[in-house]
């Protein structure tokens, strides 16, 4: 048991411990217990009433103990407050004594929401930001632009600034180089957001490209969705035709589900597996028996509404069975799915049904506004034409004066007539020169065309063309690399690129060129061109969309 004593002379109590064996042996024989506690308790209370008294709860001294308030005299039964902030005599006076020492690093001890410890801002919709878009030549253009801006109003501006032609048809591809995946940007998203989610020192970047397939779905459906591929609709709709059908889905603002056999690469694995999959509002599954669509057969694979798909680049760097892989991954997520098509028009179903599953209403009213713009730049551009520093007017030359054509009628006849005079004369003028002559093809009109690229492979004819779309009428022209003096006209057609042969032929010792053996000749390449775009002759599908290269 522990007992409290009092030092005599001191006033002090301590504590000390004693066995009961000790206490029955006398050793505290000449103290009462109960007069201990007595004593004990009447000098603590003194000690309590001292410090009450000279102190007030603020912690300042009083002048006199008995000009104390009556509230703040405390009797030893009552309770005690402590004042938490109080500091001994002792401590006071030394640190009053002690010179003020100046702080050295006062940025320091700022204040937590000073900018030395809080974390940088985002930033603001009104900061500019720096973004680098390159072209297909490896040129590259640096813009300023703020948080806000879209992919449309990038392409927009470097449309008007190089003076390019079909500003819908250009968009910003975002490139991987390092893992071979891409994909285009919508009209609404933001290239300054999409470029934070990179990560530092990458070799991501944007380009800027045609892609005439942007909205050919809304012009053309039913080229998108076979119908094998529409899942619970063969049984239900075998009487309406697959263009009424696939309507039906794009008036719901809705896409079908889409089903089909796909390669998936297993992750930490080379091998590919070929499994059904099913794409769904609610996802994307796979049956892990069969073609089964029982919900204990499915196997969840990745979610629409989180995650972008990509098109694979490289074949070699994934080791893909085809030509025709995608990608599923999120923004943040290093871990991708690889699966990959058996040809192209299942790849661009499934690319396609992925978009209008996750952005379908948005895509909807991005080819909206698209179309709105197109339809007052039509209204507009008459009434600029019209203005004083840019009006112009049809004028008569063929006399010793010039005079102005009132007529409209007259004004179309003649625009007509000098159009059949510039033909003629683009015989001697633009045609080709002579095989036979020392004066090389570096000199030919043709080279200077959009769609002419020179000396390219028929792989690299058809990545092109892929990467412009790959609907039907996306065209280039290029050399012959089996064939010389020959020309090789690539074509997209049904999603499959096929290739045509220019060859030449000489008669009656002018050289032309023709692609069926002779029966429609041409002087050069520009008027089988511009008569190819207007009929279709011996090709499956008359050309529409060339590819080309701007140089930014």
């Amino acid at each position: 048991r522990t007992q409290l004593m009092i030092v005599r002379g001191t006033g002090m109590p301590v504590t000390s411990s004693t066995s009961h064996t000790t206490s029955a042996k006398g050793t505290d024989a000449d103290m009462d217990i109960e007069a201990l506690e007595r004593s004990v308790s009447s000098r603590l209370g003194n000690l309590y009433q001292k410090d009450v008294e000279s102190l007030l709860p603020n912690g300042h001294r009083t002048a006199s103990p008995s000009g104390l308030h009556p509230a703040l005299r405390t009797h030893s039964s009552q309770p005690l407050h402590i004042p938490i902030h109080r500091q001994p005599k002792e401590e006071e006076f030394r640190t009053a004594s002690l010179p003020t020492i100046p702080n050295p690093f006062p940025e320091l001890c700022s204040h937590p929401s000073s900018p030395t410890f809080s974390s940088p801002h985002p930033p603001s919709s009104r900061d500019t930001q720096v973004i680098t878009v390159f072209s297909e030549d490896g040129m590259r253009r640096s813009l300023g632009v703020r948080a806000a801006v879209t992919a449309r109003d990038v392409c927009c501006q470097l449309v008007d600034r190089h003076r390019c032609v079909d500003r819908d048809t250009w968009a910003l591809v975002e490139c991987h180089p390092d893992s071979a995946l891409e994909r285009y940007l919508e009209d609404h998203e933001m290239p300054v957001e999409v470029q934070s989610t990179w990560p530092v020192n990458c070799r991501n970047k944007f380009v800027f490209r045609k892609h005439y397939a942007k909205y050919e779905f809304f012009r053309n459906p039913q080229t998108f969705f076979p119908m094998h591929m529409l899942a619970g609709s063969l049984e239900a709709d075998a009487g309406i035709p697959q263009a009424q059908l696939t309507q039906n889905f794009l008036n719901a603002r809705s896409c079908p589900e889409i089903q089909g056999f796909l390669h998936l690469k297993e992750k930490g694995k080379k091998t590919w597996r070929h499994l059904y999959f099913f794409l769904r509002r609610s996802g994307f599954y796979y049956s892990t028996k069969g073609t089964s669509k029982e919900p204990r057969h499915l196997q969840y694979f990745a979610d629409v509404n989180e995650n972008n798909i990509y098109t694979v680049t490289s074949r070699k760097m994934h080791n893909s069975p085809t030509d025709y892989g995608f990608c599923v991954k999120g923004v943040a997520v290093t871990d991708k799915g690889l699966l990959c098509c058996d040809d192209e028009q299942s790849h661009k179903c499934w690319m396609t049904a992925f978009r209008l599953l996750k952005l379908g209403p948005q895509l909807c009213l991005n080819y909206q506004l698209s179309q709105q713009k197109n339809a007052q730049k039509s209204w507009i551009e008459p009434a600029v034409g019209r203005g004083p520093e840019t009006c112009l007017v049809p004028m008569d030359f063929s006399g010793c004066t010039g005079r102005v054509i009132e007529n409209p009628s007259e004004a179309s006849l003649v625009a007509e007539e000098e159009g059949q005079a510039w033909r003629k004369k683009g015989v001697q003028r633009h045609s080709l020169p002579s095989l036979c002559q020392d004066s090389g093809l570096s000199t030919a009109i043709h080279k200077s065309q959009p769609w002419f690229h020179g000396r390219i492979s028929r792989e690299e004819a058809h990545r092109l063309i892929v990467q412009h779309g790959h609907i039907d009428g996306v065209f280039l022209m290029r050399e012959s690399q089996r064939t010389p003096k020959s020309f090789v006209l690539s074509l997209s057609h049904h999603h499959k690129t096929k290739h045509f042969l220019v060859a030449p032929c000489e008669e009656d010792g002018q050289m032309f060129f023709t692609m069926d053996t002779g029966q429609t000749r041409f002087n050069d390449l520009i008027q089988l061109v511009d008569f190819y775009q207007i009929n279709r002759g011996a090709l499956p599908c008359s050309l529409k969309h060339y590819c080309t290269r701007v140089a930014l």
